[in-house]
């Protein structure tokens, strides 16, 4: 049977692992401290997750990797792996003794070629997954309201099309035995300061404004916003800080539409080959297409 996400259902309820045909109940296992860590930084809090922030600079793109290091298997998942650093993630995860389950993107990336094909390739057994708005390939669809474990982390996930059509933002959970404060990876729908374009893919400044201003601008102020690219040495926002200081989204809708629509951007140097490779996540199925 293929291999499916584990959904958790908001707590205190029992955790529940979705099959094709039926629903299975899991026991909770409580939360022990541990450290979160981040490229620069550490701080000690009530969780069981391992945090860190990697940086490929040739397309400025962030990639997560999250694990439940309280679990005995340190189950982890990486966010919007990039082809060209896997070997790099690959040696991270197993220097620090984890196993990767699911390799996830955020939306169909134009800027460089996703990792999760390679993943796959060099780490059979791990997942792929993409909303299923995307239109993409993958092992896994999520949609709004899913929720996607990793021992006793979830990340729920939320639809934030208008960069792309198929754009969500995976966040922590609220309860107080999930990390805290609340984490938002936001792919390109937020930026530290910014936003992704909306001129191609399906993108809609109107549907980024209604998304963000729904999604993630409703989430607790001290939510952390990590965002898919940085191009000016940010690491890490706040809802609250983006609420205040974003000079884009601050804006009414009408006002915000016409930034978007006279930025004049450059076309994406990577897009040809980017977008046709990521749509089949990663190129993971060349060799089945080239016989």
């Amino acid at each position: 049977m293929t291999h499916f996400s584990r959904f958790q259902r908001l707590l205190p309820q029992p955790r529940f692992l979705f099959t094709q045909s039926r629903v299975l109940q899991q026991p909770l296992i409580r939360a022990r401290t541990v450290v979160r860590s981040t490229m620069g930084s550490s701080s000690s809090f009530s969780s069981k997750l391992l945090f860190r922030q990697l940086f490929e600079k040739e397309s400025s793109t962030y990639t997560y990797l999250l694990a439940d290091v309280s679990h005995p298997d340190k189950p982890a998942l990486l966010i919007d792996p990039v082809d060209k650093t896997v070997d790099r993630d690959l040696k991270l995860i197993n220097e620090l003794g984890l196993k990767l389950i699911y390799a996830m993107n955020t939306h169909v990336h134009a800027d460089h070629v996703t990792g999760t094909g390679l993943l796959k390739t060099k780490l059979p057994g791990v997942k792929s997954v993409i909303s299923k708005a995307s239109g993409s390939k993958a092992d896994m669809f999520v949609g709004p309201g899913d929720k996607v474990s990793i021992g006793d982390i979830y990340l729920e996930v939320r639809a934030t099309p208008g960069h792309t059509a198929g754009c969500v933002t995976y966040v922590t959970g609220e309860e107080a035995d999930q990390p805290q404060p609340r984490m938002a990876f936001t792919g390109d729908a937020v930026l530290i300061r910014g936003c992704g374009r909306t001129d191609f893919q399906g993108g809609s400044s109107d549907q980024l404004y209604e998304s963000v201003h729904s999604q993630i601008f409703t989430l607790p102020k001290d939510t952390l916003i990590y965002p898919a690219h940085d191009y000016k040495g940010y690491e890490v926002s706040t809802v609250g800080e983006e609420m205040q200081h974003n000079p884009r989204l601050t804006k009414d809708k009408e006002t915000f539409k016409t930034i978007m629509s006279n930025l004049n951007l450059a076309y994406p140097k990577m897009i040809d080959v980017a977008v046709p490779a990521n749509m089949v996540c990663g190129l993971q199925d060349l060799p089945s297409q080239a016989n």
